[in-house]
């Protein structure tokens, strides 16, 4: 049987040179890598023209005839070679500006070739410029079809002579060798109910398709395969979770819990907060660890939901920690959950990077014997000596994501590892949600606090500025507040930084003292002075905070009313939704202006009219990703889970889906794959699982 791991180098038409540059620019280093170079598009050459049915445009054709009459061109550099091809119908001119020689030696009059190039017309004239050729006797053996591949490729490799036509070659010669060993990868199941072609048959057509229908179906298939094992994968590892990793049984409800949703809870939680504290509270009563996910849309109240969870670790006699991505939020998340809990006699305390030593010293203590209930704070926590008498619960409030290695630091926290409960407010969109984070249940807060008004959009220009200022104004005269956010972006970090200084005396011009008060956060700051700056403006102290995106994350302020957004041409549409949400937090209409420059990117657009139209984070975040596609939305942390070969989260939602569905069927009725229908299944998981990548794996 045929080795797939062997070096490229031995396969036919390969050798060493080329095998080390297939292997630098397109890293495939074994036979079997050479099966996922998958081709990027398809050149339909299943029709053979005449050359009278020719049409001066500069379509690819392709035609069958003689080639005669060579002519060396010489010219200022070097020469060119032209040459007659002729079929019954008339002659075209074909031309080569390179490889002269080669040429005249290599092509023999009075003999039948195939033809294929762009075609160019000037003068009344048909030619094609370095056309492919070859013999008809040839072109007949070979296993190309009428639509043929068109594989990645680079400047070197072409430079180089590994143009296309070589690769197709080369791929021709794998499967001549391997095609009969290629092994199928799904059950017999699967295959009969999605009637699916093999997998040998799915490969051969996705290289060399025998037609349009064929290579419908092998696209199918493959990207069904991808996307299944993924989901298998995914599902496996939260089964194992489920059947491996024991958590703590939080077995019942009681003083704190009780006391606070008696006596500090002042509103009726919403249904959505209701179903998703029943849902927390099944896994901490199930003794199995918990890792979930909450998705809420900003302003849903799921900072609520944290603290009911904490107070059941409490009242089970565990100590619980909430991890903030910011030492501001950090520090506000300390004052409500202290504010709210101190009455009943819950101890709260705040470690993060600017904690003293002295501090440091006394949570350390407090924590290492029990006195300390809630840790509140920034990645500070997850330092090895940050150690806990016995932690149950750990809430993080991750904006734009902790990484899976943050994440597991907190598991070494106690014996077992304690409850995980991960907050986003940045919506995840489906498809997302359930390939990167399908090992996570999944809760949202799907419905606003009661008496919250919608807050009002609207997108400006720079010109309608003192119209904006006159709003501000008429709105501060009821008592509201404002926030006017500029952008800060690393690359042009100085001219942002003048922008916003820029507007800070714009704005001071037209909001004087002593009748105005303004405060002002940025990236430059100190912490203490930032920290400083903000509590004026939550004291209610100043009526404006000119800031940049710093105050993105989490800040609770009532009764701001107003959010102006400078340039918002130049942020992202989650950056847009979550600084929307820091307004309407109060029971006053709110109102959040775009303001940006005429000129306008067809994206940017796209973003601004998304704001204006909707406040659904989950529709925002489904636009957010056709706009920026998945790796980008994710981040760097989970690019390797949507490392695809072949699907595309976007266009094939539908395949995902199907995947899914599949692999929850396969793994209810075979949780540890052991099943002789899904002996397939079986082999190729357990390869991937030591790779961890499907397409190493044909053999």
């Amino acid at each position: 049987m045929p080795d797939f791991n062997i070096p490229i180098s031995y396969l036919k038409g390969v050798g060493p040179a080329r095998a080390e540059l297939l292997l630098s620019e397109l890293r495939i280093k074994k036979v079997e890598n050479l099966f996922s170079l998958f081709p990027v598009r398809y050149i339909d050459r299943s029709r053979f023209y005449m050359v009278n049915e020719l049409e001066p445009n500069s379509s690819e054709v392709q035609l069958i005839g003689q080639i005669s009459n060579f002519k060396t061109i010489h010219q200022k550099k070097g020469s060119r070679i032209s040459a007659s091809f002729k079929d019954s119908t008339g002659s075209i001119e074909l031309v080569w500006f390179k490889g002269v020689k080669w040429i005249k030696d290599s092509i023999k009059e009075g003999k039948t070739y195939v033809v294929f190039g762009k075609l160019n017309f000037y003068n009344g004239n048909f030619s094609i410029a370095h056309p492919e050729i070859e013999l008809l006797a040839l072109y007949e053996k070979g296993l190309r079809p009428g639509i043929q591949p068109v594989y990645p490729s680079t400047e070197k490799l072409n430079s180089r002579g590994i143009t296309n036509k070589v690769l197709c070659t080369i791929i021709e010669h794998l499967f001549r060798e391997y095609y009969g060993s290629i092994s199928e990868s799904l059950s017999s199941e699967l295959i009969e109910e999605f009637q699916f072609l093999t997998k040998k048959d799915s490969l051969l057509n996705i290289h060399f398709p025998k037609n349009q229908e064929y290579l419908t179906k092998a696209e199918n298939r493959l990207k069904f395969e991808e996307l299944f094992f993924i989901q298998i994968g995914l599902l496996h590892r939260k089964i194992n979770v489920h059947q491996k990793i024991i958590g703590f049984k939080f077995s019942g409800i009681g003083t704190y819990f009780n006391l606070f949703y008696k006596t500090k809870l002042t509103f009726e939680l919403t249904n959505a907060q209701k179903r998703v504290l029943r849902e927390i509270r099944k896994d901490l009563g199930s003794g199995i660890h918990m890792n979930r996910l909450l998705q809420g849309d900003v302003g849903s109240g799921k900072t609520i939901v944290a603290i009911l969870s904490m107070l059941i670790a409490l009242d089970n006699e565990f100590q619980a920690t909430i991890i903030a991505p910011t030492e501001i939020l950090a520090i506000q998340h300390f004052n409500s959950i202290h504010e709210q809990l101190s009455d009943i006699g819950v101890t709260v305390s705040l470690l993060t990077g600017s904690t003293k030593t002295k501090q440091r010293r006394e949570i350390h203590k407090s924590l290492e014997n029990g006195e300390l209930n809630i840790l509140v704070g920034t990645h500070a926590i997850l330092e090895d000596k940050v150690k806990f008498l016995n932690l149950g619960l750990v809430v993080i409030d991750e904006q734009h994501r902790f990484g899976v290695a943050q994440r597991s630091k907190m598991w070494m926290k106690n014996i077992k590892p304690p409850h995980v409960l991960v907050m986003t407010a940045t919506p995840i969109p489906r498809t997302l949600a359930m390939s990167v984070y399908g090992d996570l249940e999944v809760s949202v807060i799907d419905e606003l606090p009661p008496g919250r008004k919608e807050i009002k959009t609207v997108h400006r220009f720079d010109k309608n500025r003192l119209r904006i200022f006159k709003f501000m104004k008429d709105e501060i005269s009821k008592g509201r507040q404002v926030y006017v956010v500029y952008p800060l972006i690393e690359e042009s970090e100085a001219m942002d930084y003048k922008d916003l200084m820029d507007g800070f005396e714009s704005i001071s011009r037209e909001f004087p003292v002593p009748n105005y008060q303004i405060s002002i956060v940025h990236g430059k700051m100190k912490p203490a002075d930032k920290e400083y700056e903000m509590q004026r403006f939550i004291n209610g102290e100043t009526q404006i905070m000119v800031a940049t995106t710093v105050i993105e994350v989490g800040v609770n302020v009532p009764n701001a009313s107003i959010m102006v957004i400078e340039s918002a041409e130049r942020f992202g549409l989650s950056q847009l939704h979550q600084l929307r949400g820091r307004v309407g937090r109060g029971a006053e209409q709110s109102f959040c202006v775009l303001m940006s420059s005429y000129k306008l990117s067809e994206n940017a657009k796209k973003r601004i009219q998304t704001m204006v139209a909707t406040t659904d984070g989950f529709e925002i975040a489904e636009v957010d990703l056709k706009l920026r596609g998945p790796g980008d939305l994710m981040g760097t942390q989970q690019s390797g889970v949507l490392n695809l070969k072949i699907a595309n989260l976007l266009k094939d939602t539908k395949i995902l889906q199907q995947a899914r569905i599949a692999a929850i069927e396969v793994l209810k009725d075979d949780p540890s794959l052991v099943k002789e229908k899904n002996k397939n299944i079986s082999i190729i998981y357990n390869k991937i699982s030591k790779k961890s990548s499907l397409w190493s794996n044909i053999s």
